[in-house]
């Protein structure tokens, strides 16, 4: 793998805000301007404290709804305020230290994108009709009068071409803008296992060539990762193969499931096919349930986030879930999405902010390779070492004490959770639901 220069998303804690769930914005744009992003300056403290450096945003460009059926890729959604609103925001993130990525919704538009418009209302005429897959012998279910491709079936998602240069001219020209007007540092490609490879090696040779260490990370669900991420590509793609396995091994009393894919994926053996990349790694976000909505068994909670931080990637939190917020997706997406009036803290955000500790101030967290040299089903202990300095992640979900045994190669380590000094003389003991990570010395 090729793709490990060094890039500042590799070594970061990203916290993950939907705005206009979390802002308080109606569901349809309504059209009424309302500075509601500007509550995100509240929260900088909280993210900053909670020891994340780097704040992914979910869409905030004018929209029909939800913010992935974008009408202005230049304009912040009237919903949520100004593009004067947005660049404050962004600055005050950027004064706390916090990288600052935006949602790059570039396969589909909403039907309100005026481009669209116009070729629904001009047909043959319309100098924008090779921006879109349009069959105009057929219809469409909003009864158009001619047909257009939706994305995965939706229609209110209608499917850019990005084999057009003039699409792929007018997508990049919105990326210099929010470089160069906004300041942003990296951008996450939505669906982007639905994107023109072309398109991906365009637009990282684009960002490249304005900045060095311009992020890109991509939404991947299946498939080789290795085919996107890549040094032509993506740096980093969101870590799906493995969320799965961080709450049903819990759920299920099973280990081994998550073990087997970090085993698999990251291992030391040649075939492990994601080892040296860093992907994004996350127990939920704005279109999964809530972690603490999925598992049976509430004191797994920090267990699975100490996996998370744990396990190669990079580690992202979705805002509220820091405290055990809820939301189920059969409630649907807007259960995922609510706002909070103000950030709260608990001992689950006390730990979180333990872990991001841990994992800035450890390589071998950031860039350590991967052995699992104790596993039964409900205990494990991961293993990382990098230049020298080795950690391990150690987690017990059973309600009885365990001691693992297992040759540590050094005799103490630093217990960065707990703050304490670990001896691996006689085996190391594992009280009922303990979660630690030993660095040694």
């Amino acid at each position: 793998m090729s793709n490990n220069e060094k890039n500042w998303g590799y070594e970061a804690v990203f916290y993950q805000i939907y705005p206009l769930g979390m802002c308080g914005a109606p569901f349809e744009n309504d059209g009424v301007l309302q500075h509601r992003i500007l509550r995100v300056t509240d929260w900088t403290d909280h993210i900053a404290d909670l020891g994340c450096n780097a704040v992914y945003f979910s869409p905030v460009f004018e929209s029909d709804t939800h913010g992935y059926n974008t009408r202005d890729y230049k304009r912040i959604d009237t919903r949520l305020g100004t593009n004067e609103d947005f660049k404050s925001v962004v600055d005050a993130l950027h004064e706390k230290g916090i990288r600052v990525v935006l949602d790059g919704v570039f396969n589909h538009v909403g039907r309100g994108f005026p481009y669209f418009e116009d070729v629904c209302r001009r047909r043959w005429d319309s100098p924008y009709k090779d921006w879109f897959n349009i069959n105009f012998d057929g219809n469409s279910c909003y009864n158009d009068g001619l047909w257009y491709e939706g994305w995965e079936g939706n229609y209110d998602l209608v499917k850019l071409n990005l084999r057009n240069p003039a699409v792929v001219d007018h997508l990049l020209d919105a990326v210099r803008f929010w470089i160069e007007y906004f300041g942003i540092d990296g951008i996450r490609l939505d669906v982007a296992y639905c994107l023109d490879f072309d398109f991906l090696k365009r637009l990282r040779s684009f960002t490249d060539g304005i900045r060095e260490d311009f992020f890109l990370v991509g939404e991947l669900l299946h498939g080789d990762y290795s085919r996107w991420v890549n040094p032509e590509m993506l740096h980093s793609a969101t870590n799906y193969e493995c969320y799965k396995g961080l709450y049903s091994s819990f759920n299920s009393m099973n280990l081994f499931e998550i073990c087997h894919s970090l085993k698999n994926r990251f291992g030391p053996e040649p075939w492990c096919q994601y080892k040296g990349m860093h992907l994004l790694c996350f127990a939920d976000n704005h279109d999964v349930s809530r972690i603490a909505s999925i598992l049976a068994e509430p004191r797994h909670l920090p267990l699975v986030y100490t996996v998370l931080f744990g396990m190669p990637g990079i580690p992202c939190i979705y805002y509220g879930s820091e405290w055990g917020a809820e939301g189920d997706k059969k409630d649907g997406d807007p259960a995922l999405r609510p706002s909070f009036d103000k950030p709260l803290e608990n001992e689950l955000t006390e730990l979180i902010r333990t872990l991001a500790r841990a994992h800035r101030e450890c390589r071998a967290l950031c860039y350590g390779d991967l052995k699992i040299p104790v596993l039964t089903n409900r205990q494990c202990v991961i293993q990382r070492d990098c230049g020298g300095e080795r950690v391990f992640v150690a987690v017990n979900a059973d309600s009885a004490p365990f001691t693992a045994h297992f040759d540590a190669g050094f005799s103490q380590a630093d217990d960065l959770i707990t703050g304490g000094v670990h001896d691996f003389g006689g085996g190391s003991e594992l009280a009922p639901f303990s979660c630690h990570i030993w660095r040694c010395k």
